[in-house]
Protein backbone atom coordinates (compact mmCIF):
# COMPACT_ATOMS: atom_id res chain seq x y z
CA UNK A 1 0.00 0.00 0.00
CA UNK A 2 1.74 3.04 -1.17
CA UNK A 3 -0.18 5.85 1.12
CA UNK A 4 0.20 3.06 4.47
CA UNK A 5 1.93 4.80 7.22
CA UNK A 6 5.04 3.96 7.43
CA UNK A 7 8.84 4.88 9.37
CA UNK A 8 11.97 4.44 8.50
CA UNK A 9 12.25 0.58 9.78
CA UNK A 10 8.95 -0.68 9.04
CA UNK A 11 5.59 -0.20 7.25
CA UNK A 12 2.24 -0.74 8.50
CA UNK A 13 -0.22 -3.31 6.11
CA UNK A 14 -3.82 -4.61 6.93
CA UNK A 15 -4.38 -7.87 6.38
CA UNK A 16 -7.25 -9.92 6.84
CA UNK A 17 -8.76 -7.15 9.41
CA UNK A 18 -5.01 -7.07 11.27
CA UNK A 19 -2.88 -4.43 11.34
CA UNK A 20 0.85 -6.02 10.01
CA UNK A 21 3.78 -4.19 10.47
CA UNK A 22 6.56 -4.87 7.85
CA UNK A 23 10.41 -4.54 10.01
CA UNK A 24 12.83 -4.25 7.56
CA UNK A 25 16.60 -2.37 7.17
CA UNK A 26 18.55 -2.41 10.80
CA UNK A 27 17.26 -1.50 14.24
CA UNK A 28 20.07 -0.45 16.35
CA UNK A 29 20.72 1.67 18.82
CA UNK A 30 22.36 4.28 16.48
CA UNK A 31 19.17 3.95 13.98
CA UNK A 32 16.58 4.27 16.11
CA UNK A 33 14.47 7.06 16.12
CA UNK A 34 11.70 7.33 19.67
CA UNK A 35 8.95 8.91 17.09
CA UNK A 36 8.83 5.35 15.20
CA UNK A 37 7.51 4.42 18.66
CA UNK A 38 4.86 7.18 18.56
CA UNK A 39 3.82 7.08 15.34
CA UNK A 40 3.43 3.12 15.90
CA UNK A 41 1.02 3.98 18.87
CA UNK A 42 -0.75 6.59 17.26
CA UNK A 43 -1.83 4.35 14.88
CA UNK A 44 -2.57 1.71 17.05
CA UNK A 45 -4.86 3.53 18.97
CA UNK A 46 -6.98 4.71 15.61
CA UNK A 47 -7.84 1.59 14.36
CA UNK A 48 -10.30 -1.10 15.88
CA UNK A 49 -7.34 -3.90 15.20
CA UNK A 50 -8.15 -7.44 17.21
CA UNK A 51 -4.24 -8.05 16.33
CA UNK A 52 -1.54 -6.90 15.68
CA UNK A 53 1.04 -9.56 13.58
CA UNK A 54 4.86 -8.53 12.14
CA UNK A 55 6.72 -9.47 8.95
CA UNK A 56 10.31 -9.40 10.39
CA UNK A 57 11.64 -11.07 6.43
CA UNK A 58 13.37 -8.46 5.35
CA UNK A 59 14.90 -6.81 8.48
CA UNK A 60 18.97 -6.21 8.75
CA UNK A 61 20.37 -5.44 12.16
CA UNK A 62 18.67 -5.32 15.39
CA UNK A 63 19.79 -5.26 18.77
CA UNK A 64 18.14 -3.94 22.35
CA UNK A 65 16.78 -0.86 20.25
CA UNK A 66 14.12 -3.27 18.70
CA UNK A 67 13.40 -5.61 21.78
CA UNK A 68 12.46 -2.03 23.58
CA UNK A 69 10.24 -0.78 20.25
CA UNK A 70 8.44 -4.29 20.83
CA UNK A 71 7.73 -3.97 24.59
CA UNK A 72 6.43 -0.91 24.09
CA UNK A 73 3.98 -2.00 21.35
CA UNK A 74 3.10 -4.67 23.25
CA UNK A 75 2.43 -2.41 26.59
CA UNK A 76 0.01 -0.53 24.36
CA UNK A 77 -1.66 -3.30 22.79
CA UNK A 78 -2.87 -4.95 26.15
CA UNK A 79 -4.13 -1.93 27.51
CA UNK A 80 -6.18 -1.37 23.70
CA UNK A 81 -7.12 -5.22 24.42
CA UNK A 82 -5.26 -5.79 21.24
CA UNK A 83 -3.87 -9.41 20.31
CA UNK A 84 0.22 -9.32 20.24
CA UNK A 85 1.47 -11.79 17.44
CA UNK A 86 5.15 -12.51 17.61
CA UNK A 87 4.49 -15.58 15.75
CA UNK A 88 6.55 -12.97 12.65
CA UNK A 89 9.40 -11.93 14.76
CA UNK A 90 12.88 -14.01 14.46
CA UNK A 91 12.96 -16.70 16.92
CA UNK A 92 15.88 -14.83 19.42
CA UNK A 93 13.70 -11.80 19.66
CA UNK A 94 10.45 -13.69 20.31
CA UNK A 95 12.55 -15.49 23.37
CA UNK A 96 14.03 -12.20 24.54
CA UNK A 97 10.71 -10.51 24.30
CA UNK A 98 9.20 -13.32 27.11
CA UNK A 99 11.80 -12.27 29.43
CA UNK A 100 10.44 -8.73 29.36
CA UNK A 101 7.80 -7.63 32.23
CA UNK A 102 4.68 -7.09 30.11
CA UNK A 103 4.59 -4.06 32.54
CA UNK A 104 7.18 -1.99 32.18
CA UNK A 105 6.77 1.31 31.27
CA UNK A 106 6.74 3.72 28.04
CA UNK A 107 10.10 4.44 26.56
CA UNK A 108 8.43 7.89 26.39
CA UNK A 109 7.13 8.81 29.24
CA UNK A 110 5.56 12.19 30.70
CA UNK A 111 8.18 14.37 32.57
CA UNK A 112 6.42 16.17 35.26
CA UNK A 113 8.59 19.51 36.17
CA UNK A 114 8.56 20.16 39.98
CA UNK A 115 7.65 23.49 41.18
CA UNK A 116 9.91 25.65 43.13
CA UNK A 117 8.40 24.73 47.01
CA UNK A 118 8.57 20.58 45.56
CA UNK A 119 11.90 20.96 44.61
CA UNK A 120 12.99 23.27 47.96
CA UNK A 121 11.47 19.76 50.17
CA UNK A 122 13.17 17.46 48.30
CA UNK A 123 16.64 19.02 48.62
CA UNK A 124 15.56 19.54 52.34
CA UNK A 125 14.82 15.76 52.64
CA UNK A 126 17.84 14.67 50.85
CA UNK A 127 20.22 16.97 52.99
CA UNK A 128 18.16 15.37 56.20
CA UNK A 129 18.78 11.99 54.70
CA UNK A 130 22.65 12.57 54.00
CA UNK A 131 22.51 13.83 57.77
CA UNK A 132 20.95 10.47 59.64
CA UNK A 133 23.65 8.29 57.32
CA UNK A 134 26.73 10.60 58.24
CA UNK A 135 25.74 10.36 62.04
CA UNK A 136 24.83 6.68 61.51
CA UNK A 137 28.32 6.29 59.81
CA UNK A 138 30.05 8.34 62.87
CA UNK A 139 27.93 6.16 65.76
CA UNK A 140 29.85 2.39 63.78
CA UNK A 141 32.91 4.09 63.92
CA UNK A 142 32.58 5.25 67.67
CA UNK A 143 31.73 1.84 68.73
CA UNK A 144 33.96 0.12 66.49
CA UNK A 145 37.30 2.17 67.43
CA UNK A 146 35.95 0.92 71.31
CA UNK A 147 35.74 -2.61 69.90
CA UNK A 148 38.93 -2.23 68.15
CA UNK A 149 41.20 -1.30 71.30
CA UNK A 150 40.15 -4.61 72.69
CA UNK A 151 40.68 -6.72 69.24
CA UNK A 152 37.48 -7.50 68.65
CA UNK A 153 37.41 -5.32 65.09
CA UNK A 154 38.61 -7.11 61.61
CA UNK A 155 41.29 -4.05 61.01
CA UNK A 156 44.72 -4.92 59.77
CA UNK A 157 47.56 -3.34 61.23
CA UNK A 158 49.30 -2.42 57.89
CA UNK A 159 46.67 -0.72 56.99
CA UNK A 160 46.23 1.42 59.79
CA UNK A 161 50.60 2.24 59.88
CA UNK A 162 50.06 3.27 56.39
CA UNK A 163 47.26 5.59 57.14
CA UNK A 164 48.84 7.01 59.69
CA UNK A 165 52.04 7.75 57.67
CA UNK A 166 49.75 8.95 54.70
CA UNK A 167 48.26 11.48 57.15
CA UNK A 168 51.25 12.20 59.43
CA UNK A 169 55.16 11.87 57.86
CA UNK A 170 53.95 12.90 54.31
CA UNK A 171 51.96 15.93 55.46
CA UNK A 172 54.85 17.80 57.54
CA UNK A 173 56.44 19.67 54.18
CA UNK A 174 52.83 21.21 53.15
CA UNK A 175 51.44 21.66 56.80
CA UNK A 176 55.18 23.64 57.44
CA UNK A 177 54.64 25.85 54.45
CA UNK A 178 51.25 26.56 54.92
CA UNK A 179 52.13 27.40 58.46
CA UNK A 180 55.40 29.20 58.61
CA UNK A 181 54.34 31.68 56.00
CA UNK A 182 50.86 32.40 57.97
CA UNK A 183 52.79 32.73 61.21
CA UNK A 184 54.88 35.75 58.96
CA UNK A 185 51.95 37.07 57.97
CA UNK A 186 50.41 37.58 61.18
CA UNK A 187 53.82 39.47 62.83
CA UNK A 188 53.34 42.06 59.65
CA UNK A 189 49.53 42.34 60.67
CA UNK A 190 50.30 43.24 63.85
CA UNK A 191 53.35 45.16 63.41
CA UNK A 192 50.97 47.64 61.32
CA UNK A 193 48.76 48.24 63.86
CA UNK A 194 50.67 47.81 67.11
CA UNK A 195 53.39 50.30 65.90
CA UNK A 196 50.56 53.05 66.33
CA UNK A 197 50.63 52.45 70.04
CA UNK A 198 54.05 51.64 70.46
CA UNK A 199 53.31 47.86 71.48
CA UNK A 200 55.44 46.39 69.01
CA UNK A 201 56.89 43.88 71.71
CA UNK A 202 53.46 42.36 71.82
CA UNK A 203 53.74 40.68 68.19
CA UNK A 204 54.62 38.12 69.91
CA UNK A 205 51.48 37.80 71.82
CA UNK A 206 49.68 38.14 68.52
CA UNK A 207 51.70 35.37 67.16
CA UNK A 208 51.60 32.68 69.79
CA UNK A 209 48.11 32.94 70.34
CA UNK A 210 46.81 32.98 67.49
CA UNK A 211 49.00 30.07 66.09
CA UNK A 212 48.38 27.91 69.09
CA UNK A 213 44.67 28.60 69.36
CA UNK A 214 43.15 29.64 65.89
CA UNK A 215 45.51 29.62 62.78
CA UNK A 216 47.23 26.32 63.32
CA UNK A 217 44.45 24.11 63.83
CA UNK A 218 42.39 25.54 61.61
CA UNK A 219 45.05 26.10 58.73
CA UNK A 220 45.86 22.17 59.33
CA UNK A 221 42.60 21.00 58.76
CA UNK A 222 42.03 22.67 55.71
CA UNK A 223 45.15 21.53 53.87
CA UNK A 224 44.56 18.00 55.37
CA UNK A 225 41.01 18.21 53.90
CA UNK A 226 42.06 19.08 50.59
CA UNK A 227 45.22 16.48 50.51
CA UNK A 228 43.91 13.98 52.89
CA UNK A 229 39.76 13.91 53.24
CA UNK A 230 39.69 14.11 49.32
CA UNK A 231 42.13 11.50 49.07
CA UNK A 232 39.87 9.15 51.11
CA UNK A 233 36.63 9.87 49.12
CA UNK A 234 38.65 8.92 45.66
CA UNK A 235 40.38 5.79 46.97
CA UNK A 236 36.77 4.30 48.33
CA UNK A 237 34.74 6.25 45.34
CA UNK A 238 36.97 3.61 43.10
CA UNK A 239 36.59 0.71 45.06
CA UNK A 240 33.00 1.11 44.85
CA UNK A 241 33.18 1.68 41.35
CA UNK A 242 35.14 -1.32 40.80
CA UNK A 243 33.19 -3.27 43.30
CA UNK A 244 35.57 -4.10 45.40
CA UNK A 245 33.12 -3.05 48.36
CA UNK A 246 30.33 -5.46 46.89
CA UNK A 247 32.98 -7.86 47.58
CA UNK A 248 34.10 -6.76 50.62
CA UNK A 249 30.26 -7.23 51.83
CA UNK A 250 30.16 -10.72 49.95
CA UNK A 251 32.77 -12.53 51.96
CA UNK A 252 31.62 -10.95 55.25
CA UNK A 253 34.41 -8.01 55.91
CA UNK A 254 32.83 -5.36 56.99
CA UNK A 255 33.46 -2.06 55.03
CA UNK A 256 33.42 0.28 58.30
CA UNK A 257 35.99 -1.90 59.79
CA UNK A 258 38.24 -2.67 56.96
CA UNK A 259 38.59 1.15 54.91
CA UNK A 260 36.26 3.83 57.03
CA UNK A 261 38.07 2.94 60.96
CA UNK A 262 41.75 3.08 59.64
CA UNK A 263 41.20 6.54 58.54
CA UNK A 264 39.32 7.91 61.04
CA UNK A 265 42.07 6.52 63.80
CA UNK A 266 44.92 7.76 61.48
CA UNK A 267 43.72 11.22 60.80
CA UNK A 268 42.21 12.00 64.07
CA UNK A 269 45.53 10.72 65.65
CA UNK A 270 47.39 12.41 63.94
CA UNK A 271 45.60 15.91 63.57
CA UNK A 272 46.96 16.93 67.31
CA UNK A 273 50.41 16.04 66.60
CA UNK A 274 50.58 18.21 63.27
CA UNK A 275 48.67 21.17 64.87
CA UNK A 276 51.80 21.10 68.01
CA UNK A 277 53.98 20.80 64.99
CA UNK A 278 52.33 23.43 63.03
CA UNK A 279 51.76 25.90 65.95
CA UNK A 280 55.98 25.64 66.68
CA UNK A 281 56.43 26.38 62.49
CA UNK A 282 53.88 28.74 62.53
CA UNK A 283 55.61 30.94 65.89
CA UNK A 284 58.90 30.32 64.13
CA UNK A 285 57.73 32.04 60.99
CA UNK A 286 56.47 34.73 63.35
CA UNK A 287 59.91 35.11 64.77
CA UNK A 288 61.82 35.54 61.85
CA UNK A 289 60.07 38.45 60.86
CA UNK A 290 59.68 39.93 64.37
CA UNK A 291 63.50 39.83 64.47
CA UNK A 292 64.75 40.48 61.24
CA UNK A 293 62.41 42.76 59.84
CA UNK A 294 60.68 44.40 62.61
CA UNK A 295 63.99 44.38 64.91
CA UNK A 296 62.49 43.11 68.02
CA UNK A 297 65.05 41.04 70.18
CA UNK A 298 65.01 37.30 69.95
CA UNK A 299 64.84 36.73 74.08
CA UNK A 300 61.95 39.24 74.18
CA UNK A 301 60.11 37.52 71.74
CA UNK A 302 60.21 34.19 73.42
CA UNK A 303 59.49 35.56 76.92
CA UNK A 304 56.67 36.92 75.37
CA UNK A 305 55.63 34.04 73.77
CA UNK A 306 55.87 32.13 76.99
CA UNK A 307 54.10 34.60 79.20
CA UNK A 308 51.04 34.60 76.56
CA UNK A 309 50.37 31.20 75.57
CA UNK A 310 49.37 29.35 78.75
CA UNK A 311 47.86 25.65 78.95
CA UNK A 312 44.52 26.25 78.11
CA UNK A 313 45.30 27.78 74.59
CA UNK A 314 47.30 24.92 73.88
CA UNK A 315 44.22 22.26 75.10
CA UNK A 316 42.08 24.24 72.79
CA UNK A 317 43.73 24.09 69.92
CA UNK A 318 44.42 20.30 70.52
CA UNK A 319 40.83 19.70 70.76
CA UNK A 320 39.75 21.44 68.10
CA UNK A 321 42.41 19.75 66.09
CA UNK A 322 41.04 15.96 67.39
CA UNK A 323 37.80 17.17 66.21
CA UNK A 324 38.62 18.66 62.60
CA UNK A 325 40.40 15.27 62.05
CA UNK A 326 37.50 13.05 63.02
CA UNK A 327 35.14 15.64 60.80
CA UNK A 328 37.37 15.26 57.44
CA UNK A 329 37.93 11.59 57.83
CA UNK A 330 34.24 10.52 58.59
CA UNK A 331 33.01 13.43 55.83
CA UNK A 332 35.55 11.90 53.20
CA UNK A 333 34.83 8.41 54.05
CA UNK A 334 30.65 8.80 53.60
CA UNK A 335 31.19 11.10 50.65
CA UNK A 336 33.19 7.76 48.55
CA UNK A 337 30.21 5.51 50.09
CA UNK A 338 27.62 7.17 48.18
CA UNK A 339 29.87 8.08 45.04
CA UNK A 340 28.95 6.85 41.65
CA UNK A 341 29.57 3.56 39.56
CA UNK A 342 31.44 5.86 36.59
CA UNK A 343 34.81 7.43 36.39
CA UNK A 344 33.68 10.98 36.72
CA UNK A 345 31.76 10.22 39.80
CA UNK A 346 35.34 9.68 41.77
CA UNK A 347 36.42 13.09 40.73
CA UNK A 348 33.82 14.51 41.84
CA UNK A 349 33.32 12.63 45.19
CA UNK A 350 37.09 14.03 46.17
CA UNK A 351 36.12 17.53 45.17
CA UNK A 352 32.48 17.24 47.16
CA UNK A 353 34.42 16.04 50.08
CA UNK A 354 37.58 18.81 49.88
CA UNK A 355 34.61 21.44 50.04
CA UNK A 356 32.40 20.05 52.29
CA UNK A 357 35.65 19.37 54.95
CA UNK A 358 36.71 22.43 54.73
CA UNK A 359 32.95 24.37 55.68
CA UNK A 360 32.68 21.91 58.17
CA UNK A 361 35.72 22.95 59.50
CA UNK A 362 34.94 26.34 59.46
CA UNK A 363 31.68 25.89 61.09
CA UNK A 364 33.00 23.89 63.82
CA UNK A 365 35.97 26.51 64.47
CA UNK A 366 32.45 29.18 65.10
CA UNK A 367 31.27 26.66 67.08
CA UNK A 368 34.00 26.49 69.25
CA UNK A 369 34.85 30.29 69.40
CA UNK A 370 30.93 30.42 70.92
CA UNK A 371 31.47 28.10 73.25
CA UNK A 372 35.48 29.62 74.50
CA UNK A 373 33.97 32.64 75.18
CA UNK A 374 30.82 31.20 76.75
CA UNK A 375 33.46 29.58 79.17
CA UNK A 376 35.66 32.48 79.19
CA UNK A 377 38.42 30.64 78.24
Amino acid sequence: MDDSPRGSGWAAEIRDGDLVLVLSQDWTEASFNAAELEATQALLAQGTWKSIRFDSTGIGLWGSSLLAFLSSLRSVARLRHINFDESGLPAPARQLIQLIPADVPSLRTPQRHAGLIERAGESMLDAWAELLSTTTLLGQVLLHTTAAFRGRVRMRISDLVRCVTDAGVTALPVVALVNVLVGGILAFVGAIELRRFGADVYIANLVGVAEVREMAPIMTAIVMSGRTGSAYAAEIATMRGTEELDALRAIGIGVEDYLVLPRVIALSFMMPLLNLYAAAIGIFGGFCIAVVMLHISAQTFLEQVGNAVDITELMLGIVKSIVFGAWISIVGCRIGLRAGLSSSAVGHAATTASVAGIVGVIVLDAIFAVCANALNI
